[in-house]
């Protein structure tokens, strides 16, 4: 079975119904799980997340990339440690094994300097780091997360009623306290127009909230072509990562993307990962009605298998990250 269907586009889904905790939201998750079953990846509309705050981060991030690189340098992500935050270059991160072709910043929950997980060196947990220019860039960013992790829940919600779950499944078990991580990334116009951006991947967590500007370039695999994500105004490209593929037994299936820039023009792109707590064991959970279906680890676009995966969220996702930035692996591990 490969991972996904063999679809040719990709649902748009009001969510309003969700957001507000309506009675229409029992049809938003059918719609949910429908997208899901057949690619893994879907766009949200009426999701609530204000359009003037959206707009002041493009501006914000366009003009912290415009920058000089010694200037971005300053935050470099060797200064963040173990919280595994800051600027890096193009060419630094290695996404699907070769250089991606693109720069950017990483975030997560911002944490103080005395907060016991800061103490404790905890991977993955600590401070940001925020340039000194543009002003009003780090409220900018920590605005922005605060939206797309109450977003989040919602979202996760719909997807536990789709399954047949109770509605508060994910937050009872794996996301009451989330590991959200923000990135945002610039992808330069490419020299070489056979290089990509980020190459064939999959998302690690349980679901990932894309927010990207008019440039397009995103790219969804299905079994018989690639399929475009276009940006659409007003909305949000979502996809669910490698944890809910587990959980789910592969009837959720993680579906690869990737990236490339395809305007004569710096492209920004703001991927928003919801993903289980650190600490939270991930496990299969038992579906109403649903039986298990075989692993697809010789399907998959790095032969690695999600089922066998035994351990907390933490486990997998630092033995992913070690392979994205090797020259920072020590840092975290």
């Amino acid at each position: 079975m490969d991972s996904a269907g063999d679809f040719s586009h990709i649902p748009v889904i009001d969510v309003a119904e969700l957001v507000a905790g309506a009675p229409g939201r029992f049809e938003v998750a059918e719609r949910l799980g429908e997208a899901c079953r057949e690619s893994g990846f879907f766009y949200v509309v009426g999701h609530g997340v204000d359009d003037d705050l959206q707009g002041r981060l493009y501006e914000l991030s366009r003009t912290f990339f415009a920058r000089p690189v010694e200037e971005k340098m300053r935050i470099r992500m060797a200064l963040g440690g173990r919280a595994w935050r800051g600027y890096f270059r193009v060419g630094d991160e290695l996404t699907s094994g070769k250089p991606d072709q693109k720069e950017g910043v990483y975030f997560g929950a911002e944490l103080s300097p005395d907060d016991p997980r800061t103490l404790a060196g905890k991977p993955l947990h600590g401070p940001n780091l925020f340039p000194v220019e543009p002003p009003g860039f780090r409220e900018a960013v920590l605005d922005y997360m605060a939206a797309l992790t109450t977003l989040g829940h919602r979202l996760m919600a719909g997807l536990a009623l789709s399954l047949g779950l109770e509605e508060s499944y994910f937050a009872e078990t794996l996301t009451g306290d989330p590991l959200a991580l923000f990135r945002i990334f610039n992808y330069p116009p490419p020299a070489d127009t056979s290089l990509w951006g980020v190459g064939e991947h999959t998302d690690y967590g349980l679901l990932t909230i894309l927010l990207q500007d008019d440039a397009g370039g995103l790219e969804v695999k299905s079994r018989s072509q690639w399929v475009p994500a276009p940006p659409l105004p007003g909305s949000f490209v979502c996809n669910i990562g490698d944890m809910l593929d587990r959980m789910t037994g592969g009837l959720y299936r993680s579906t690869p993307h990737r990236v490339r820039n395809p305007a004569p023009r710096d492209r920004l792109s703001f991927p928003f990962f919801f993903d289980p707590s650190f600490d939270a064991p991930v496990r299969p959970i038992a579906i109403p009605g649903c039986s298990p279906i075989a692993d697809d680890r010789d399907e998959r676009w790095d032969r690695a298998s999600v089922h066998a995966f035994q351990g907390t969220y933490g486990d997998y996702l630092l033995a992913k990250v070690g392979k994205v930035f090797p020259e920072l692996r020590a840092s975290v591990l």
